[in-house]
């Protein structure tokens, strides 16, 4: 339930109504809502060495985020765009230890592009 009221408040929402504390600089976001200031380290496509299978980024934070779907705003975006990225959406019931499916939407603050990634291919508990 969590995860649906945080994607429906949508990322523009969300970046106008946390407070100016909320932001902080390399860090992980851990609590819905929560946004830092990154910046991107790679891009990738989903597959290795196979173009049109997707997009993948990494943030200078560690926090990684891949599609099956290319999605153009980060073709744009370059390495070391400093980027504000928010945890939107957490999973439900999760096996102990399995902790993908997180939900992070991204804003690149040169092109002003934004997206949204899981961290992961799969949920957690799935394949």
């Amino acid at each position: 339930m969590k995860r649906l009221v945080a994607v429906a408040l949508g990322l523009s929402a969300l970046l106008t109504t946390l407070p100016a504390p909320a932001l902080a600089a390399g860090k992980v976001p851990t609590k819905v809502g929560q946004c830092v200031q990154t910046t991107i380290k790679e891009k990738f496509s989903r597959l290795e060495g196979v173009p049109d299978s997707g997009s993948g980024i990494e943030y200078a934070n560690g926090i990684i985020g891949v599609s099956y779907d290319i999605i153009k705003p980060i073709t744009k975006a370059k390495v070391g765009d400093k980027i504000t990225l928010c945890l939107t959406g957490l999973p439900d019931d999760c096996p102990p230890g399995d902790d993908r499916g997180k939900t992070y939407s991204a804003v690149d603050l040169r092109t002003k592009g934004t997206w949204e990634l899981p961290d992961a291919e799969h949920m957690c508990g799935g394949a």
